[in-house]
């Protein structure tokens, strides 16, 4: 497969913030479906964007595939990441581009990220129970689970965490 990850362009936030908002109502990750307000969270790219770096995956024709949002340790953005550590968030790929490596691609640009932030010697993340394909990704990738870190943003949404040591 053709695809290229590269930082989101300014006219590409609608259309990841969409596919991100789909992959996670179609996951069954949101508890009220289509009233949860965490839709807007995850439809606000330029939000992520203007605190974060926000990678995309796009096909040859442009069209995007997926996206991420990389938190280096201390951004507003980060809810896991301590000192030395960085994180990434909102990892959601198309329905259509799944099992073709979108979401390893991804993962991978973040650690690629991770290494070159200096003093960076973690990466670490949040994940639901249920995100089965992404928890087969960061194993495959060398993460490892920290229990000890688990965490719930709100009550009954309990969020597992996984450490890569770089």
């Amino acid at each position: 497969m053709d695809i290229t990850i590269r930082r989101i362009e300014p006219g590409e936030h609608g259309a990841l913030g969409e596919l991100t908002a789909q992959a996670y109502l179609r996951g069954g990750m949101l508890d009220f479906g289509e009233e949860d307000p965490y839709l807007e969270v995850l439809r606000d790219v330029a939000g992520r964007a203007a605190h974060t770096e926000v990678y995309v995956a796009v096909d040859g024709r442009g069209t995007v595939l997926g996206g991420v949002a990389f938190v280096p340790a201390g951004g507003p953005y980060a809810d896991l990441a301590g000192p030395g550590e960085a994180e990434f968030r909102t990892l959601a790929v198309a329905e259509e581009a799944r099992g073709r490596g979108v979401g390893e691609a991804l993962v991978r640009t973040c650690v690629d990220r991770a290494r070159a932030v200096p003093g960076c010697v973690r990466v670490v993340l949040s994940t639901q129970p249920m995100m089965h394909a992404a928890h087969r990704i960061y194993a495959r990738l060398g993460f490892v689970r920290t229990p000890e870190r688990d965490w719930a943003p709100v009550e009954n949404v309990p969020l597992l965490t996984y450490a890569l040591e770089l």
